[in-house]
C-alpha cells in the first residue's frame, strides 16, 4: 500500500509525546510521506498513527467515525493488548509498514442505543466493551437480557459487561470472561460478580442482537462504552447492542503476532 499522507494522534498534554510524535512527523517526510497532529488530518490522511496506551487508540477509533483508516497503534503507556508496537521497535515497525511487510487485521465494532421510554436517548460505538454497573457502595441491580428477541435471563449482580473479541482482554478478562481471539466475529456477554454462582459468561454469534433492560435502579447505574464515554441510566432503559457495520483496521507488522502479546502482557510461559 503507497502511504501518502499520515495523521499521529497522541495523548494530549503530554509533552514528552509531543516530542516523538514532531520526531515522526520529521521521519515520515524523509521518506516523502506528509505527516501532521493535526486531528482534522484524520479526513484525509490514509494512516493514522497513533502513540499511547489501548485508551488512546479507542479515542483515535472514535475521532476516525465512519472513516476508519488503517490504524498502527504504538504503545506509550502500559498494559496494552491493543498497542502492540513499543517505542524501542518504533521506527523499524514503521520502516516494515512503509515498505509493505504487515497484516492487516480487521476488528470488529459494536453500535449501542440507549431507549427511554420507548425514545432513542442516545447512541454509541464500541470497539471494546458495553459496561454496565453500579457506582460504589450501591446495592445489587437487575438486568434482563434477550437476545434475538429469546429471553436468556436476568441478572441480579454488580453489572454486566457485553464485550467484542478485541475487548475480551479488558474489563472482560478481570470479570472471568474468556480470550476470544481478536478478529473473530462474536460477542460475550459476562456477569460482573453475579449474585446467582451458576451465572456464567457467555458467547454469542455477531450477527445476533443483544436487547438488556434495567429493571432495578434504586441507587446510580451508569452505563460505560470503552471505559470513556456514556451515561447514568434510569429503571426500565433498554440497551440494543447489534456489530456495526464499522470495523477497525489495525496495521501490525509481519514480525509481531497475538500470541507473543498475551504471552509478554499475561506473563505466560
Amino acid at each position: 500500500m503507497n502511504w501518502r499522507t499520515v495523521v499521529i494522534v497522541t495523548k494530549p498534554k503530554k509533552p514528552d509525546v509531543a516530542e516523538v510524535a514532531a520526531n515522526l512527523v520529521a521521519w515520515f517526510r524523509t521518506k516523502g510521506i506528509e505527516a501532521s497532529t493535526d486531528p482534522l488530518a484524520a479526513q484525509t490522511a490514509d494512516l493514522a498513527v497513533v502513540l499511547g496506551g489501548d485508551g488512546t487508540l479507542l479515542a483515535a477509533a472514535r475521532l476516525l467515525g465512519n472513516r476508519q483508516i488503517p490504524i498502527l497503534a504504538i504503545n506509550y503507556g502500559g498494559l496494552g493488548f491493543l498497542t502492540e508496537v513499543t517505542l524501542d521497535e518504533l521506527y523499524p515497525s514503521l520502516q516494515r509498514v512503509v515498505d509493505g511487510q504487515f497484516v492487516m487485521q480487521h476488528r470488529m465494532m459494536m453500535d449501542v442505543m440507549v431507549t427511554r421510554a420507548n425514545k432513542d436517548v442516545a447512541t454509541y460505538r464500541a470497539l471494546n466493551d458495553v459496561v454496565i454497573n453500579k457506582a460504589t457502595l450501591a446495592r445489587i441491580i437487575e438486568l434482563e437480557a434477550r437476545v434475538d428477541g429469546q429471553y436468556v435471563s436476568s441478572f441480579r449482580s454488580d453489572g454486566l459487561i457485553v464485550s467484542t473479541p478485541t475487548g475480551s482482554t479488558a474489563y472482560n478478562l478481570s470479570a472471568g470472561g474468556p480470550i476470544i481471539y481478536p478478529n473473530m466475529h462474536a460477542m460475550v456477554m459476562t456477569p460482573i460478580c453475579s449474585h446467582t454462582l451458576t451465572n456464567r459468561p457467555i458467547v454469542l454469534p455477531a450477527g445476533v442482537k443483544i436487547e438488556i433492560t434495567l429493571l432495578s435502579a434504586q441507587d446510580e447505574v451508569y452505563l460505560t462504552v470503552d471505559g470513556q464515554v456514556g451515561l447514568k441510566l434510569e429503571k426500565e432503559d433498554r440497551l440494543t447492542i447489534e456489530k456495526s457495520d464499522v470495523s477497525v483496521k489495525l496495521v501490525e507488522p509481519t514480525d509481531k503476532n497475538y500470541f507473543d502479546v498475551l504471552r509478554g502482557k499475561l506473563k505466560w510461559g
